[in-house]
């Protein structure tokens, strides 16, 4: 019997953030998540949902004519069958994004995903629940994003970029925590260590209503 995921919602948007930003992309955002960072804007995510084959999933996101894709959540690999559902979508040609906390292995992911590993900052009270071997299985094409909130937490990111050689790995991204920290002080602090790193914000929450679901 083909497994069961627990799908908050499937939407078509622009991509916000990372490399990708500003393409048409499609999100499949799982329900559910063990962690809880202060900052978190997906708690809506955290329960309910729809109860949805692999197939029943493909299909919906046929209907949007899109060949990215993203699989979030919540934290999608606290399901088990996210593994093979960005398998699935892999072997059908989707260009798939993975957008996981850090918190669980990343190495039974399908090769061909490219994975955002959210590294949790200090400001998200979760660095304890990092799992620090996934930042020794990412590939040239995948990505690591801090999610910082104040000084504190840039100056860690800058010690974890240094400690695991983040540079000569992935690309990093910077973000600020939106409403909390000036995208504006962090592009000057950025700017003044001559940082290798893309500062993004969350550009679907300038588009639409910060607070928006399904954006």
């Amino acid at each position: 019997m083909e497994g069961i995921l627990q799908v908050s919602e499937i939407y078509k948007s622009i991509q916000g953030e990372s490399t990708y930003a500003g393409l048409p992309c499609v999100f499949v955002r799982l329900t559910g998540c063990s962690l809880r960072c202060s900052w978190c804007d997906t708690t809506h995510a955290f329960h309910g949902g729809s109860a949805m084959t692999i197939q029943q999933i493909s299909q919906n996101i046929s209907t949007y004519n899109t060949s990215l894709i993203e699989i979030t959540g919540g934290e999608p690999l606290d399901q088990p069958e996210a593994i093979p559902l960005v398998k699935f979508l892999c072997d059908q040609g989707y260009d798939v994004l993975v957008e996981t906390s850090g918190a669980i292995d990343i190495t039974p992911l399908d090769s061909k995903a490219h994975i955002i590993l959210d590294l949790k900052c200090p400001g998200s009270h979760m660095t304890s629940r990092m799992e620090w071997n996934n930042l020794m299985h990412l590939k040239p094409k995948d990505q690591v994003k801090f999610v910082i909130l104040n000084r504190f937490d840039y100056e860690w990111a800058l010690s974890i970029i240094s400690k695991y050689a983040l540079n000569d790995l992935c690309e990093i991204l910077f973000a600020p925590v939106f409403g909390e920290l000036d995208p504006k002080v962090l592009c000057e602090w950025v700017l003044g260590d001559s940082l290798q790193v893309r500062v993004q914000l969350q550009l679907h929450k300038f588009i639409w209503d910060s607070n928006a679901h399904g954006v």
